[in-house]
Formats: C-alpha cells, structure tokens, sequence
C-alpha cells in the first residue's frame, strides 16, 4: 500500500514538473547590490532540496541530542533484562529446593537494578530455610514500602515466618497490618490467621475463622470439624473450674458435637472435677444410649456420688449386650467398691483384667483388698498395675 502511494506522488510530481516546465514564469531575488535571477522550475526544485536537507539536519541533530538518553535507556532495559533473568534463576533454584542458590539468584537480580519486591521475598524465603535469620529480616525489610501487591507478599511471608518460630501475636500483629492496608482477608490469610488463633490458644476466634474457610469451601470438612471439636474441647477444660460458664459452653455448642463422644467424655470430667456427678452420669447415659462407647463407659464408673444403685442397675442393663466390654465390667466393678457390694465388686473387676488388663483394674482391685484386709493380695494388685503403667 505504501509503495503505491509513493508511486503516485511520484507521478504526481512528474505531472507538475511537466506543467511548469511549460511555463514561461521566473523568480527574481534582490538583495543589494545582489539580484539572482532563476526560473520557477529551479527555484521550486531548491526550495524542495532545501526542505529535505533541513529535515534530514533536524533529526541528526535531535538524534545526536537525545543519544544519552537513548544509552542510559538501553542500560536500563539490558540490567531489567539481567535482573528478570536472575529474578527467574531463583524462582527455579527455590522450588527446587537449592535455597542458597535461590537466595544468591535474587541478591544479584537486585543488584542489577530490579526493584520488584519479589526478589527481596524470593531472598528471605529462601534465607528462612537455611535458618539464616537475620539476613531473612534484613531482605524484608527491603521489601517494605514497594506497591501494595508486594506489600502483601511481604506481610504474608512474614506472618509465615513468626508462626514458624511460634509467635503467634507477632502474627497477628502482621496480619492486623495486611488488613489495615484495605486488602479483603483472601484464603491464604485466613488459613494463616486460623494457625495463630490456634498457637495463642483463642478458641473462640479459632470458631470463627474455621466457619468462615468453610464457607469459602477452603478447608477439607474433616479437618474443618476436627479442628471445631479440638476448640470446643479446650473450651470445655477452661471452664472446667466455672459450673456457669461450663453450662454456658455446653448451650452455645452446635448439638452435632455434644453428640461426639470425645466432647462427651470431656464435659463429663469437668462435671466429675466439679463434684456434679449426678449430671455427668446423665450425660454419659445419654451419649452411651444413643451410641457405645468403652471409654465413655469407663468413665461412668468415676461418677461416685452418694448411692450408684441406680448407676449399677443402669450398668447392668448394658451387660447382656456388652457382656465382653472391659470397661463396662470395670465401671460396675469400680460402682461395686463405692456401694461396697464386695463379692460382686470382685467378680466384675476378675472379668474386667481377664478381657484386657489395664492399670486402672489392677488398681482398683488393690484398693479392694485393701478394705478386705488383704494386704498381700493388694501388694500383687499394686505391682501389677505399676507393671502396667511402665508398659505403656
């Protein structure tokens, strides 16, 4: 298109010469005591050269000018080339495990002139994983103050690196800082935030940031739950001492947990340490009716409060069905001792150890004969279940 373009101007040209070649026309030039005298046709053709020379000095000069600017630019864009080259060196080294490589590949990507703040946290991710601390807060410290981008790589590696040494606050504190910035708390933050909730011991908080990944559907429902009931569990143990608060715990738990037989078994020690046998019992009853549980039935056997006859008679309802669970036959037995119904205490318990013998049987049994007067017997018991317990 272009060459036909040209093509026709230059006909075009040639037509006009043509023309005013045919003219009789002259240009007279005074200056005194000068006068030049030329045709139309010549004037014209020097007016053109002339144009066309001026042009061509323009842009020589103009390019002579800006020449250092053009060296400092291709400098530029030579070291940002080196450096993005360096940049992807450590990237590669990184992942592939060769953190000293990957650490050096960025030092000289920013010594070539590449201010990205990738470098600095390529750098100290890799200055973390050889355990060279200081040089990994020296880098993001480099890192501070690029775009917001590369503010928020800089405070998420560093959330990372404090919940690593276990510092969870500090964690906190760089996750408070990331948020401040305006950035909407994304997955990998929240996964972050729920570590240190966890490390700093804030179960409530811990509640909250588990249901909001799960909503996000960013956390497997089984470890989602598992991490919930860990929450309520430990929740559970710190009211432990408070009956109030206790009851307040087991009132704001989702009903789909207080049917776990861990959470369960929790809440009832905590009623047991609270000298509340009667709700403990109740609760255990319920949870080992709706499913069995050896350790839970286990655990009806400390509810000892005032007369259990209720207690063995509920037991022994579950015998028939359960008649080969040892923990069964060591709650009644242990219920047996505390009613002091000792001919059935001792049947139970012998059953209990001969099904599978454990540290708490033989040590009821010893206490049993104790009350029996039966030193010798207890002193077996004794040696027994301490055998037991350096076992395990």
């Amino acid at each position: 298109m272009k060459f036909l373009l040209w093509l026709l101007a230059l006909f075009a040209a040639a037509v006009a010469a043509t023309l005013l070649s045919h003219q009789a026309g002259y240009v007279l030039l005074v200056y005194p005591p000068y006068r030049i005298e030329m045709s139309l046709v010549l004037f014209v053709f020097a007016l053109f050269a002339a144009f066309v020379a001026s042009y061509f000095l323009i842009r020589v000069v103009s390019s002579t000018l800006q020449l250092p600017q053009h060296v400092r630019h291709f400098r530029a864009e030579r070291a940002q080339s080196k450096g993005r080259a360096s940049m992807l060196e450590a990237l590669t080294a990184f992942f592939e495990g060769r953190y000293a490589a990957a650490e050096k590949a960025a030092v000289h990507a920013m010594e070539s002139g590449d201010t990205s703040g990738i470098n600095s946290i390529i750098a100290a991710r890799a200055a973390n994983e050889l355990r060279e601390f200081e040089r990994r807060d020296a880098y993001l410290a480099e890192a501070q103050g690029k775009t917001v981008g590369e503010q928020t790589m800089r405070l998420m590696t560093q959330a990372e690196f404090q919940l690593d040494q276990k510092q969870p606050q500090s964690a906190l504190s760089s996750l408070k800082a990331l948020n401040d910035t305006g950035i909407r708390k994304h997955i990998g933050a929240l996964g972050l935030e729920l570590k240190a909730q966890q490390q700093s011991r804030n179960w409530d908080a811990v509640l909250d940031v588990a249901n909001q990944l799960e909503k996000r559907n960013a956390i497997n429902i089984t470890l989602s739950t598992q991490m919930r009931q860990q929450a309520w569990m430990e929740k559970l143990k710190a009211a432990a001492h408070d009956g109030a608060l206790l009851r307040s715990v087991l009132k704001e738990m989702p009903s789909a947990f207080k049917a776990n037989n861990k959470i369960a078994a929790q809440a009832a020690r905590a009623y047991i340490q609270l000298g509340d046998a009667a709700v403990a019992r109740n609760l255990l009853t319920e949870s080992l009716n709706r499913e069995w549980n050896s350790e839970l039935v286990t655990l009806f056997g400390d509810c000892l409060q005032g007369s259990v006859i209720p207690q063995i008679d509920q037991a022994e309802r579950w015998l028939p069905t359960h008649h080969d669970d040892a923990g069964l036959l060591l709650a009644l037995g242990k219920l047996c001792v505390h009613q002091e119904l000792w001919g059935k205490a001792q049947n139970y318990l012998d059953a209990s150890v001969s099904i599978a013998p454990s540290r708490e049987a033989f040590s009821t049994l010893a206490k049993l004969a104790e009350k029996l007067h039966k030193p010798d017997d207890a002193f077996k018991y004794f040696q027994q279940a301490a055998q037991l317990g350096a076992a395990t």
